[in-house]
């Protein structure tokens, strides 16, 4: 029999967790049923790719130019009311976009600056949400379970990344846009439910005495420190940002592959489809011996599909591409997260989890933003070629220049180390 620290479900045995998770699963639904509406109607208004990429460009500014002052939010006050907080905040950004139609009346111009201002609110709430939720999530489970959450965190997540994109296309097909967002605003709330039954005392903080500008420069100096967490955030922010396909999803079902909305949500749902089938297996399998060359190659693998997609004229194939992206994306995701898991100190996280979220929110919005610019420049079909061939000279660069990345073994965690403010 195995011991529970050994069971792929050891985490799921403490309820903290399980409402953490529940909370995850909950906002990510809403998260994505927003995403879909979103694109789907600014498209149907604009008939822009640009403005497909302007939707991430007007939600990574905010996120990015707060990340670095809420990752020491996190680190300074109780992470789960500030998780709370700010996603009551982005289910009243849900609530806005419900009733903006009724507001503004039939003006397409006028409607589209008013999605994009609830958008620019939303990023900042999310800025503080990212570091806040999942130093949350480290918190309450032990450090010898920490990869086991990470496992389970990002299955939940993209179990309903799947689930998610398919429901907003169906309930836009039965009621609009109003109860898509009724329901999106409706998700939120749970997930700020289950944030309130987390039952946990915050340890206290180390930073009481110290100014806002030595915690942040102890946070980013943390992360510079560190070469393979360093190297493995750079692969992902540059691979995702020239490999940021999935923001003209919306412009592939509508002009390419002929699907509309509900082939929109399925197209949306695609990747996280292979990384569900990926978390499960990753859940039961043995630690990596050579982690460095598996990262690589999976994001190599990402590439590829991206390319693959980039080239599909059939709805299957597309399909069939984003799944394996999906899956080769999330052994990256497993990997980066446990390494920024076991390698940084807990009273450190929430500043270290917020330069992170600069660069995932880099390469995913602005990525969103360069493939909208680069398709009206050069054309959706080689946009989308040329960042999958990006991605790939990313990957040899990365192999080249961080060689303890590539040699990377075993993630264990590094000797213990104390943190500094």
């Amino acid at each position: 029999m195995s011991t529970p620290a050994a069971s792929p479900y050891a985490v799921l045995r403490i309820p903290n967790f399980r409402r953490y998770v529940l909370a995850v699963v909950a906002m990510t639904l809403a998260t994505m049923i927003q995403g879909t509406i979103v694109g789907w109607q600014v498209y149907e208004l604009t008939h822009d790719p640009l403005a497909l990429g302007l939707i991430g460009l007007a939600e990574a500014l905010p996120f990015i130019g707060a990340s670095l002052f809420a990752g020491h939010v996190a680190d300074r006050y109780d992470r789960r009311r500030i998780a709370m907080i700010a996603l009551m905040v982005v289910g009243a950004s849900a609530m806005a976009l419900l009733i903006l139609p009724s507001w503004l009346g039939d003006s397409p111009r006028t409607l589209v600056r008013a999605i994009f201002g609830v958008i620019i609110v939303s990023g900042f709430a999310r800025s503080f949400l990212l570091p806040a939720r999942q130093a949350l999530g480290v918190e309450v489970v032990p450090r010898e379970l920490f990869a086991n959450s990470v496992t389970w965190r990002s299955g939940a997540w993209q179990l309903a990344a799947v689930i998610g994109p398919a429901l907003g296309g169906a309930l836009y097909a039965v009621g609009g846009t109003r109860l898509a967002y009724a329901t999106d605003a409706a998700l939120t709330m749970v997930g700020v439910v289950a944030l309130f039954l987390i039952q946990r005392t915050p340890a206290p903080s180390s930073l009481a005495n110290a100014s806002i500008g030595s915690s942040l420069i102890a946070g980013v100096r943390f992360v510079f420190g560190e070469r393979i967490v360093l190297g493995a955030l750079s692969l992902d922010l540059f691979s995702v940002l020239f490999g940021g396909a999935t923001a003209l999803l919306p412009l592939y079902a509508a002009e390419i592959l002929h699907v509309g909305p509900q082939g929109l949500g399925v197209l949306r749902s695609a990747p996280a489809i292979g990384a569900v089938i990926t978390s499960v297996i990753l859940m039961h399998a043995k630690p990596f011996e050579r982690t460095g060359r598996v990262l690589l190659q999976s994001v190599a693998v990402f590439g590829l599909t991206i390319i693959g997609f980039g080239l599909s004229t059939s709805v299957v194939v597309a399909v069939a591409a984003l799944a394996i992206g999906g899956a080769a994306d999330m052994v990256s995701v497993f990997i980066r997260s446990t390494l920024l898991t076991t390698r940084t100190p807990p009273e450190m996280l929430g500043r270290v989890i917020s330069v992170n979220g600069i660069f995932i929110g880099s390469s995913n919005e602005i990525g969103a933003f360069e493939s909208g610019l680069t398709a009206k420049w050069f054309g959706t079909i080689p946009s989308v070629v040329l960042g999958g061939v990006l991605t790939l000279t990313v990957v040899a660069v990365t192999a080249w220049r961080n060689p303890l990345l590539r040699r990377l073994g075993r993630m264990e965690p590094p000797p213990a180390q104390r943190a500094t403010v």
